[in-house]
């Protein structure tokens, strides 16, 4: 036994002793590669140990590391279009040996590149100017090349909760159901656990006319797994997934990724933002290609790093891409994004799309589970320039139109109709959707998730909610309790009731609210597209000039306002209206409002005759008919319980409304014509972010009017920075009869601060907002200068707190920090004039909350 484990430690000694050795004298080399003319880090270069098979490529930095064996001693280096170079190495040592490779101008040639060679600043340098020839032949190889192009077209997206811990596979609710689960190579997208969780396949035969311009895609059929309606809204969950997993067509300029959009290899601009390298020739087919990689200048800005394979046929097309982004790029949520594009040369000798693939995970961690998502398109059979009769094109541009037909249909055609067969992941992700839905702990979580993130907890024909609204306060009524709900569908595709009933403690007051709706399309009258009639009566109470299309101020989170906040009004609202939506998203929207309202607080309707005596007026009466037409093309929204949150994108929203008062009618009291216009839109900026920009102007034709009925601009004395408000404006402090406003609010992206060591890694945002309001009031409108309009309001020593604006524009602006913990934006708002007025503040700091990739 003892000579046993003296051979044993002996044997052990000569194993260390050969490690040690063999370690001892293998070499660690590492250091950078650099352009010797410009001094350019190169990336991607070939590192190989003559002699062998060992090798590696240098990092976007230009950076590698290699270990070499005892017995070699020397390393080779070679990059496409420059002089291969060999080193010698010390064995045994760790070195740093830094390369600097020359161009080569002959190997340059064979790639047919033109102009000399040299390399970084642009000039001279053979990958941009092949860059440069591709964008130049952009327009040549696009499909609006063509007068005429038609397609087939079939997507599928499918979606999955990601990188879950075998812990959580293994819990108990999952114990009878461990089929839903689906294992992978733990180094793939999504990492080793997946639950499927979502599903669309969808079907379509597309149309393009180039004059006029017309793209149309009739769906020919559409599948998705669905979830419970009470739960989720399964429409506005596909649009939403749909603005997340867009179209990737690289000849545009911008490409959206996750509501973002980033700018294109082949942008016009992209050789001013992006560092190009020729990296290989593939010579094995017909045309030739060039493999030209690209990273951005700067890794933290919103670009993509990947490769192209660029077609030497002389009409530079792309054959294939490969798109990726950096780990540091201030993208919210994002930990893995990969998307191929694959092209074939077609019988115009174009290069068309062939299939795409764009698979994106999110979540909150690098090592928290996410959501791995997969969106693949598929093109085929090809029409060029054959023309089809108007009935194909006729429609909404840019529209899906749902040929008859299009659902319902069974497996059998599917797997007919298919152009890609399903994966092991997407393959029972139907049946494992709907059997999710019967365990009783995910409909318990999803009922409790609705109810947070919806605000109504369902009990079948009707819902209770919303519940921020349930408690509240306010200096009129004091503690305020709210109870309400609505009817589903449950009930009736037709008739929709909803009604809520309000108590206020102080003012010992009851409130409440009955509508009627009947829904002419037989669909929710949530749903798009409207199209219904509603009635419905309100008593309740409201800040004067406080739009309730922007802000409730029953929610308790706005019961905290700064400054004085006890002028208020009760108000007894009759309204009839009528509403319409287009599938081309234009809407109509025709009412009758019956409106009785009285001063509520410490606020009065006052007049002053001519001998300077105060005559108080109990109660204001007004009828009034109104005209609202909307036009938003290509609009996107994720309709939810209650509001739709907008998935803006390029396009512009025009608004128009007119109001006209009608005197003597229902006992109107006054006579005017309200006309007020707005446009709002968003500007992208590649990499310097975007603004959302918002004009609008109003005009009032009349005398005589009351202030209550003239425009009282939006003031906002809460803590919270509203966005369609002015934030350091007093309630009814400005009153107009004509006015025009402009409204920018600019989101850097963090491309500032993604350049700052110390902040680059909180992924904080820039954003600043500026807001200018110019008006005015026209004397027959003034009570300042006309005796039979109502006074405004005053203060305790009886002076004016309303004022109509000068000459000069009332004017404020912001500087914020967003993306904190990537859900706070925090501003500082400076008031820029109008500084003498009594209650006011220069300065305010003001926070939003806001969800954003």
């Amino acid at each position: 036994m003892k000579k046993l484990a003296t051979d044993i430690t002996n044997l052990l000694s000569i194993l260390c002793l050969t490690l040690g050795v063999a370690l001892a004298q293998t070499t660690t080399v590492k250091g950078v590669i650099t352009d010797t003319k410009t001094g350019e880090t190169l990336p991607y270069v070939n590192v190989q140990v003559v002699g062998t098979n060992i090798g590696s490529t240098s990092d976007a930095e230009g950076r590698y590391s290699l270990t070499v064996p005892a017995n070699k001693s020397v390393i080779k280096f070679t990059y496409i279009g420059y002089l291969s170079i060999e080193k010698n190495v010390t064995p045994g040592i760790a070195q740093t040996i830094n390369i600097k490779m020359t161009v080569d101008a002959l190997q340059l040639k064979e790639v047919t590149v033109r102009g000399k060679t040299s390399r970084y600043r642009n000039k001279d340098n053979p990958a941009v100017q092949l860059i440069r020839e591709v964008i130049e032949h952009k327009e040549q190889n696009q499909m609006a090349a063509n007068d005429y192009v038609e397609y087939e077209q079939y997507e599928k997206i499918a979606l999955s909760l990601s990188n879950l811990s075998d812990s959580f596979k293994e819990r108990r609710i999952f114990r009878n159901y461990q089929f839903l689960f689906v294992n992978q190579d733990s180094t793939g997208m999504g990492g080793k656990n997946l639950l499927p969780a979502y599903m669309q396949e969808k079907l379509s035969k597309v149309y393009f006319r180039k004059n006029p311009y017309t793209k149309k895609q009739w769906v020919e059929a559409d599948r998705k797994a669905e979830f419970d309606s009470k739960f989720i809204d399964n429409d506005g969950l596909n649009a939403y997934f749909r603005r997340l997993y867009e179209d990737v067509d690289i000849y545009k300029n911008d490409i959206s990724i996750a509501t973002n959009l980033l700018l294109s290899p082949i942008a016009n601009t992209a050789p001013t933002f992006y560092k190009f390298f020729i990296r290989d020739t593939v010579k094995t087919q017909t045309p030739w290609l060039v493999e030209l990689g690209f990273v951005p200048r700067n890794k933290t800005d919103m670009l993509f790093e990947g490769k192209l394979f660029v077609t030497l046929d002389g009409n530079y097309s792309v054959q294939n891409a490969y798109l990726t982004v950096n780990k540091e790029i201030n993208l919210n949520f994002m930990r893995d994004l990969e998307a191929k594009l694959e092209f074939e040369k077609g019988t115009d000798g174009r290069y068309h799309p062939a299939k795409t693939t764009l698979g994106m995970e999110f979540a909150l961690g690098d090592k928290s589970g996410g959501l791995y998502g997969q969106r693949v398109v598929n093109f085929k059979n090809f029409t060029i320039n054959q023309a089809r009769p108007d009935s194909v094109y006729k429609g909404p541009a840019q529209e899906n139109v749902v040929a008859l037909l299009a659902v319902n249909k069974g497996e059998t055609y599917w797997n007919n109709v298919r152009h890609i067969p399903l994966d092991r992941l997407e393959r029972n992700i139907y049946r494992n959707v709907d059997t999710l839905q019967t365990i009783p702990s995910f409909r318990r979580t999803m009922d409790v998730a609705t109810l947070l993130l919806a605000g109504y907890k369902s009990f079948g024909i009707v819902e209770v909610g919303p519940v921020n609204t349930f408690y509240s306060f306010n200096p009129v009524e004091g503690f305020r309790l709210r109870f309400g709900g609505r009817t589903t569908t449950d009930l009736s595709n037709r008739y929709f009731f909803e009604t809520y009933a309000a108590y206020g403690f102080k003012d010992e007051k009851w409130k409440y609210f009955l509508s009627g709706t009947y829904s002419l399309n037989n669909k929710s009258v949530y749903q798009f597209p409207f199209h219904y009639i509603r009635a419905s009566f309100q008593r309740d109470t409201k800040i004067p000039g406080q739009d309730l299309q922007f802000v409730q101020e029953d929610n308790f989170l706005l019961s905290f306002k700064r400054g004085d906040n006890n002028r208020w009004l009760y108000n007894d609202i009759f309204k009839v209206e009528y509403i319409r939506e287009l599938a081309n998203h234009f809407s109509y929207r025709v009412g009758f409002t019956q409106w009785n309202q009285s001063p509520a607080g410490i606020l009065r309707y006052e007049k002053v005759d001519n001998e300077g005596n105060v005559q108080s007026v109990p109660q204001l009466k007004n009828t009034e008919l109104s005209l609202e037409l909307r036009y938003a093309p290509n609009e996107q929204f994720y309709q939810g319980k209650l509001y739709r949150t907008p998935l803006i994108n390029r396009s512009p929203i025009f608004t128009l409304r007119y109001n006209v008062g009608v005197k003597g009618f229902l006992s109107g009291q006054n006579n005017y014509h309200n006309i007020t216009a707005n446009i709002a839109k968003r500007f992208y900026f590649s990499q310097y972010g975007y603004a959302d920009v918002t004009t609008e102007g109003g005009y009032i034709v009349g005398k005589n009017i009351p202030f209550p009925l003239l425009m009282i601009h939006r003031a906002n004395q809460t803590y919270a920075y509203q966005l369609n408000s002015y934030n350091l404006m007093n309630f009814l402090e400005f009153v107009s009869d004509h006015y025009a406003s402009v409204d920018v609010q600019y989101y850097f992206n963090g491309f500032i601060f993604n350049k700052i060591p110390l902040l680059k890694k909180l992924k904080l945002r820039e954003v600043v907002s500026l807001k200018a309001l110019v008006g005015g009031l026209r004397d027959e409108n003034n009570p300042n200068k006309q005796t039979s309009v109502f006074r405004f309001p005053v203060d305790e020593q009886d002076k004016s707190i309303s004022y109509s604006l000068g000459r000069t524009p009332y004017v404020e602006g912001s500087v914020g920090i967003a993306n904190i913990f990537k859900l706070l934006r925090l501003d500082l708002v400076k008031r820029f004039n109008y500084l003498n007025h009594p209650g006011v503040s220069e300065w305010g700091i003001r926070a939003r909350f806001r969800v954003d990739f």
